[in-house]
């Protein structure tokens, strides 16, 4: 087993090479290397993004932000409805997929179809999937494979990065 010591000594030495340069920083999640930059059928340019979401919808969906789980309201809904994009409004996940995953984001076993897209995320030296909006390319979240059945999926999204419509009773 490691010492302290060479735990230390490990993690000093990678923090300098973060600093140097010679590790590159994990800002944005990066592609697959067959993956090509999307074209969406929503495209802004930065400054009417700005404009158009509040600065924290703004962090998540255009910078790959995470809210602070058990944040946000939609982990709380529970009425029958659709959530949607808050960047273009397109329907992304109904409510009947919605479950409570216990992890403080909303959570869903599966995307209404053609709503969503996804791509390797490989920040902070793990391998995920990132969840994006397939209009506009707006970051939800990611999907894990310890959901529930049917898919056993589980599409953990950040909540600013939805709106809530209920059923029209």
């Amino acid at each position: 087993m490691p010492s302290r010591r060479v735990f230390l000594l490990s993690a000093t030495a990678s923090a300098a090479a973060v600093a140097a340069g010679l590790v590159p920083r994990l800002v944005r999640p990066a592609l697959a290397d067959d993956a090509r930059p999307e074209r969406f059928e929503v495209a802004y340019s930065d400054a009417e993004w700005r404009k158009r979401l509040t600065p924290a919808q703004y962090e998540i969906l255009r910078k790959a932000g995470t809210e602070r789980p058990y944040s946000s309201p939609l982990n709380d809904e529970h009425r029958a409805g659709t959530f949607a994009c808050a960047g273009c409004a397109l329907p992304l996940f109904s409510s009947r997929t919605k479950f409570d995953s216990h992890t403080g984001w909303p959570s869903f076993w599966t995307p209404l179809e053609h709503a969503v897209g996804t791509h390797t995320d490989t920040t902070f030296g793990m391998v995920r999937t990132e969840v994006h909006c397939r209009r506009c390319g707006g970051h939800l979240g990611h999907v894990f494979d310890d959901g529930p059945k049917p898919t056993g999926l589980r599409y953990c999204m950040n909540g600013l990065a939805m709106t809530f419509s209920p059923q029209a009773a």
